[in-house]
């Protein structure tokens, strides 16, 4: 399968940034997407709502169903799955996007900072793959996509921040899990996670700025990373923790210069990449030695 036209997406935080990145490339195949989001009203600093994701998704080639979700709600994370099967037939595939970040250390992390981030990131992706599985099961072929890293144990990943840490691998745990749980009912679980800083309001606001921002790849990459994934034959690709541009080199992509925010400037890597796991051919070059290019 190459296309997602007719399936119906389910997606966690598409209002703006990866997860509408994601939207905007199923639809451009024909795609059905369900945004769930909490951004109703324009925020003074982050742009997109989930209207006018509808929109763009809408110019773009799909259809869109709005849906106003808060996923530490699952009173309202039902309504919505079960919304969303109603307007389109059924769910084909949920994307767990929605996440929350605090990268502070163990003594400068109030309780309420480590609930946010667990209820968002560890709770909600349980929550919402459990609302969406039984209408998986109906699917022909059905995914479920984590946005979250690889397990790797290295200490260095958690010593700065250890409870965003814990949260962001919870996601992942949910992988490694619901992949051996579903794999005989054909439901595909996999974790995408970018090499490089991903030019989102999370890098602006939360990591570096502008400097960051320049130093980052677009949206796109992961937008069609997922496509790659999400396009996959289910029983015969889970339980997977892929890299976006490994993934895409494996595909036959070559060019990774187009996705570069700035190409005058190099790539801050992201967090939790494996130092086994090797960037394509040409990418090395183009890295920083660490996120804050020292």
């Amino acid at each position: 399968m190459t296309t997602l036209k007719g399936k119906t997406l389910f997606i966690t935080g598409a209002s703006r940034g990866i997860g509408l990145a994601i939207a905007l490339r199923a639809a451009r195949d024909g795609a059905n997407i369900a945004i769930a989001a909490k951004t109703a009203t324009p925020h003074k600093h982050l742009p997109g709502t989930i209207y006018t994701a509808a929109e763009e998704i809408e110019k773009a080639g799909g259809k869109a169903l709005p849906l106003i979700v808060d996923i530490r709600s699952e009173e309202l994370v039902k309504e919505a799955v079960e919304q969303t099967a109603r307007t389109f037939g059924g769910v084909d595939i949920c994307v767990n996007n929605a996440s929350a970040i605090s990268l502070t250390g163990t003594e400068a992390t109030e309780m309420k900072r480590w609930d946010l981030m667990h209820q968002i990131n560890a709770r909600g992706t349980f929550l919402v793959s459990k609302t969406c599985i039984p209408y998986l099961k109906k699917a022909a072929n059905p995914h479920v996509l984590m946005l979250s890293p690889p397990l790797d144990m290295s200490p260095k990943w958690f010593a700065p921040h250890v409870a965003y840490t814990m949260a962001k691998y919870g996601m992942s745990i949910c992988v490694l899990g619901m992949a051996e749980e579903f794999r005989s009912d054909g439901i595909a679980f996999n974790a995408l996670w970018p090499r490089t800083t991903i030019a989102t309001a999370a890098v602006e606001f939360a990591l570096g700025g502008d400097a960051m921002m320049k130093g980052s790849r677009s949206v796109d990459i992961m937008g069609d990373a997922a496509h790659a994934i999400l396009t996959k034959p289910a029983r015969a690709f889970t339980g997977n923790f892929c890299i976006d541009d490994s993934l895409l080199y494996a595909e036959g992509v070559r060019d990774f210069d187009k996705y570069r925010i700035d190409p005058s400037k190099k790539l801050f890597p992201d967090f939790f990449v494996p130092e086994t796991n090797e960037p394509p051919p040409g990418v090395k070059e183009t890295l920083a030695s660490s996120m804050l290019g020292m």
